[in-house]
């Protein structure tokens, strides 16, 4: 078992839905011993299925619990997160908590949990193959060596980023946290696109996918910055700066700005209705 983990188990989920799998399977990887993992998880199926694969021990409510939980990752829907946090507060008195759950704010599960050992995690959905980016913000009742031990599991399912204000955990879900539908939107139009220039649906998936794909390792791994990257590939008076220039007549910059700031605004909205609740 990997030793900065010990103090963090036993550990359980509350919720076995995708993102609960991709972090168990993660910090499987990472030495975490099934036998210290537990998922309080509602559906049947889902409870067999996570018992057989991943051999953990699954729960199909918080009574059979373990008493000395250690961690607590609440993977539930942020609407009923109050009505559950509420009445597994007394069982998990001696928790920290890591929530995963969109738009639940801080001071609100620490009011619910009657604990101010929260950690707010945004990941999005390519940590389901690891390639995740998650945002991550600790309440200051959270210590220096708890913070590095939920950064290193975080880790399992791609790269993290910390934030000093909670707030801009909103600014993360627009970026990343949403991000993953612009891309696949953007593809979609390409691929479209390549159809109507005669392409098969097959071939133009295969150059879209694999452009962006290949764009994105190159953005990774370069040190030059993405206007220097882009103005490689741009020539002037060619096929690119063509494309390029249309769609700066189009503004499709200021577009996307817009559009952020859009999700932005629906994340702070979603949270203010939470925190009514």
């Amino acid at each position: 078992m990997t030793q900065p983990f010990s103090s963090l188990l036993p550990m359980a989920f509350i919720g076995g839905g995708n993102m609960a799998q991709a972090l168990i399977s993660g910090w499987s990887k990472q030495g975490v011993p099934a036998a210290h993992i537990h998922v309080v998880e509602p559906l049947a199926d889902t409870r067999q299925r996570l018992e057989r694969s991943m051999g953990i021990h699954c729960h199909e409510n918080a009574d059979s619990l373990p008493h000395d939980i250690r961690l607590v990752v609440w993977a539930i829907k942020p609407q009923v997160f109050k009505d559950v946090a509420c009445g597994l507060k007394d069982r998990l008195t001696h928790a920290l908590h890591v929530s995963v759950a969109a738009g639940v704010r801080s001071d609100s599960m620490a009011r619910w949990l009657n604990s101010a050992r929260v950690v707010r995690a945004m990941p999005n959905t390519p940590a389901l193959i690891g390639l995740g980016q998650t945002g991550l913000f600790a309440r200051d009742a959270v210590l220096p060596q708890e913070r590095e031990q939920i950064q290193q599991l975080m880790q399992a399912i791609g790269q993290t980023v910390w934030v000093d204000n909670e707030a801009l955990l909103d600014a993360v879900t627009a970026v990343s946290g949403s991000g993953p539908a612009y891309v696949f939107f953007f593809i979609e139009a390409m691929v479209n696109a390549g159809v109507r220039m005669g392409l098969s649906a097959e071939q133009a998936h295969q150059l879209a996918v694999g452009t962006f794909v290949g764009a994105s390792e190159l953005a990774r791994s370069s040190t030059e910055s993405l206007a220097v990257l882009r103005d490689k590939v741009t020539s002037k008076g060619g096929t690119t700066h063509a494309a390029i220039s249309h769609m700066q007549s189009d503004d499709l910059a200021g577009l996307i700005d817009q559009a952020l700031q859009a999700a932005q605004q629906r994340a702070i909205e979603l949270g203010d209705g939470l925190d009514r609740r």
